[in-house]
């Protein structure tokens, strides 16, 4: 895993578009270098390392089309994002199958850009953890986690992860393990909250044969399966107070006592914890042990939920659809999402955060039967849910400010002045529905619902 900063190669001969377009993504953090034409390109691509390239697809001399084929053939694989102003069907296809990662059409609207990039470079970031999982982080508050990983996961201290449910706390803790020097040991996980008290504390600690009916072997517990290696408990906001003053022993002793035995069994074991309980209130509460409390706090690692990081949306999506891609049959692979889908995934609130993406991701590959998600492939509570919760002032996404300050226009007094009011700023923003939408003062969703319920 690395947090170095990602590097991206503009190609292209205008020399307007690669000046703004490198001021903007430096803006953005990424590292900038830019040449004017293919073959300059190309000689760049071979005497240094990208992680981008953004590539014209009409220049004079050597074309992006030809530029993308010689790298292609040459083995190498850096990501490309081709960009033209001469839009045509054939030449996106043809991009795409010479090995193009996307396609963007000229002039690009900023936000869109900047959603591509974070988006195609997401679907090359490195797997973490058991090979199956990867940690998306294009923001700055995921990027902020990466950073605490990366500073923590080398030592032995144990990690308290706080975040909602559905959050990627195991993922994270995976992660963790991954990066750390037991990296070839066991991580074994456990789910506090999903076990009675009495088989948590064997699931744990093991059971000697006849210590109660149904034990009818000496068994180890996960602390010794995980011996060397990282023990992750899950949800341990939820354990009893007789469990948590005998977990308070494990972590300071390193050693446990299977239930029916009292021979104290040592282990070597770093303990990664989660929660998505507000431990500090249930310390002052007298339901959570204050000495256990602080034994697990040793280094915290806050996980945002996602509503707090919706520009992740588009790379997990494209996360989950590679992963989707390698076990489907050709037939069910899926080629991408469609703007108006991808506009409804990022209006939605997303309660059960990056567990509840992950799995409206799948049902809508199952839903499109191959070829390419549209808003109607999504869950149904997505397609209705997406705008209607509240912002921060009490308004809902895509409402109208109507207050004078605003400088807005658009109020909409009835449905005929609605509809005039969209065309006029349509036809202004040359058909980009983003700068439209911010011009009326609606989010770009709820404008998608107006052009469609309007027939614009």
């Amino acid at each position: 895993m690395t947090t170095e900063t990602p590097r991206i190669l503009i190609i292209d001969d205008d020399r307007a578009f690669r000046v703004g377009t490198g001021a903007l993504l430096a803006d953005e953090g990424y590292a900038v270098d830019a040449a004017p034409g293919g073959d300059e390109g190309l000689e760049r691509l071979r005497s240094d390392h990208y992680d981008m390239v953004l590539l014209d697809l009409k220049m004079e001399g050597r074309t992006g089309l030809s530029v993308l084929q010689e790298l292609r053939v040459s083995g190498n694989d850096v990501p490309v994002l081709m960009l033209t102003g001469y839009a045509t069907v054939d030449s996106a296809v043809q991009a795409l199958k010479l090995g193009a990662d996307d396609y963007l059409t000229k002039p690009c609207d900023n936000q869109v850009l900047r959603q591509k990039i974070r988006t195609v470079l997401a679907r090359r970031e490195p797997v973490l953890g058991d090979g199956t999982r990867r940690l998306v982080a294009t923001t700055t508050k995921m990027r902020e986690v990466l950073r605490a990983i990366s500073r923590v996961a080398p030592t032995e201290s144990t990690v308290l992860l706080r975040g909602e449910t559905g959050s990627g706390k195991e993922v994270i803790a995976r992660a963790l393990h991954e990066e750390s020097p037991r990296r070839a040991r066991a991580f074994v996980a456990v789910n506090c909250s999903s076990l009675a008290e009495g088989l948590l504390e064997s699931e744990l600690f093991g059971h000697a044969r006849g210590a109660f009916t149904g034990a009818v072997a000496d068994r180890k517990g996960l602390f010794e399966e995980a011996n060397a290696g990282t023990l992750f408990l899950d949800e341990i906001g939820d354990v009893s107070p007789a469990m948590q003053a005998k977990l308070l022993r494990v972590l300071q002793e390193r050693e446990v006592v299977r239930v029916g035995t009292s021979r104290p069994v040592s282990v070597d074991v770093r303990v990664l914890a989660a929660t998505h309980q507000d431990l500090e209130a249930m310390v002052e509460e007298g339901r959570f042990r204050k000495d256990l409390y602080f034994r697990l706090k040793v280094f915290q690692i806050r996980v945002p939920p996602l509503r707090e990081h919706p520009d992740d949306i588009p790379a997990l999506v494209a996360a989950a659809l590679a992963r989707w891609n390698e076990r489907s049959e050709a037939s069910r692979r899926v080629a991408g999402v469609s703007d108006e889908a991808m506009d409804l995934l990022t209006a939605y609130d997303w309660p059960g955060n990056v567990r509840e993406l992950m799995a409206a991701a799948e049902y809508s590959c199952i839903v499109c039967e191959g070829g390419r998600i549209l808003a109607c492939h999504l869950p149904e509570e997505i397609r209705e849910g997406a705008g209607t919760f509240a912002t921060g002032d009490g308004r809902k996404p895509g409402a109208v400010d109507a207050r004078p300050e605003s400088g807005r226009r658009y109020q909409a007094p009835d449905s005929d002045a609605e509809r005039e009011a969209i065309r006029s700023a349509l036809e202004e923003a040359n058909g980009n529905r983003t700068k439209a939408a911010a011009a009326l003062g609606m989010g770009r969703t709820t404008l998608w619902q107006k052009l469609k319920e309007y027939g614009l």
